[in-house]
């Protein structure tokens, strides 16, 4: 038994050693950042700021691959398969993390089980955009131009599931509107409808939205969170006009459960590092993100405080995916 206890003491220390190697050596090949939606959104301009940095300062290739589809969760689904040596990272929004697994509980991945968290990677003001053909320039115009036109007004988003399409029905809730719901395949081919005026609005990051404002193809009416946005000082909230609505999204990375602590660690410390670049930081607030970067236990414990509420918003107003 000795002999035996003996065995196992040491394969369980050589195993130990092991792995505190490989973190040591971590990382020794390139690394996958995965974003479930199609380039050109918000989170995928944060990952492309955010790669080539943390490639320079890891001395390996950080590559942004695109897997869009589901709301975000092909890409996660293709990740949480993944071996958990952290080469292969989830970068997720809001809705991946805090909304899927209340409204879409079949997605073919549990967040909460098959994923470890790095990082809040930022937060990411919301904006009411509109069609300039809509003939309404605030969200008091809108709430009664709707009304007087129930089921005729159209909003898209980014897919069943996501914070544009949450917002959009709760913005329905709170003003009693029948606004109907267009879900595309990520935010650039909603952004893109509304422009071409095959929508009326949506709800969308600051960034993504921004470039399009300045060149008068849409309009911004209001902003989501409890305070208006730097990068639109003239543009009000819409809880200005509908007390109590808030949304803000946020942005998060993860990695396959299992992956060794030291992995996450260091994974944590370089996305702090390359968001908090000079010239990182005041790229990403001229467009409406926040940089965040904290502990992998702060942003564990954020998730599941942004989950339960969620799920309490989406039971109280009766929300399902169609």
């Amino acid at each position: 038994m000795k002999r035996m206890f003996g065995a196992c003491l040491a394969g369980l220390l050589a195993f130990t050693a092991a792995a505190a190697m490989a973190a040591d050596a971590y990382p020794s090949r390139p690394i996958r950042i995965v974003i479930g939606f199609p380039p050109g959104g918000a989170i995928d301009t944060i990952a492309r700021v955010m790669a080539p940095r943390m490639a320079e300062s890891m001395g390996q290739s950080v590559v942004v691959e695109n897997r869009p589809g589901a709301a975000g969760m092909i890409g996660a689904q293709s990740v949480a398969r993944a071996e958990p040596d952290g080469y292969t990272v989830f970068m997720g929004t809001m809705g991946n993390f805090s909304i899927t697994p209340t409204l879409m509980p079949a997605a073919g991945v549990d967040m909460a089980k098959d994923f470890d968290p790095v990082t809040l990677v930022a937060s990411s003001g919301f904006v009411m955009y509109v069609n300039p053909q809509l003939p309404v320039k605030t969200v008091g115009e809108l709430i009664d131009y709707a009304k007087a036109r129930p089921g005729t007004v159209h909003f898209s988003s980014s897919g069943n599931g996501g914070l544009p399409h949450m917002a959009g029905e709760l913005f329905n809730s709170a003003a009693g509107l029948k606004m109907v719901h267009v879900p595309y395949k990520g935010s650039s081919p909603s952004v893109n409808d509304l422009v071409a005026g095959q929508v009326q609005l949506t709800f969308e990051a600051a960034a993504i939205g921004i470039p399009f404002v300045q060149a008068g193809r849409l309009r911004a009416i209001a902003t989501t969170g409890e305070k208006r946005l730097a990068a639109l000082p003239d543009v009000p909230t819409v809880t200005e006009t509908l007390p109590g609505f808030t949304v803000t999204n946020w942005f998060g990375m993860a990695v396959p459960a299992g992956t060794p602590p030291a992995v996450i660690d260091r994974l944590q410390k370089e996305v702090h590092k390359a968001l908090h670049l000079p010239e990182v930081s005041a790229s990403l607030q001229a467009q409406g993100v926040e940089p965040v970067g904290n502990t992998p236990q702060a942003f564990g414990a954020y998730v599941k405080e942004e989950t339960a509420r969620w799920a309490k918003v989406i039971k109280d107003a009766n929300i399902v995916v169609q």
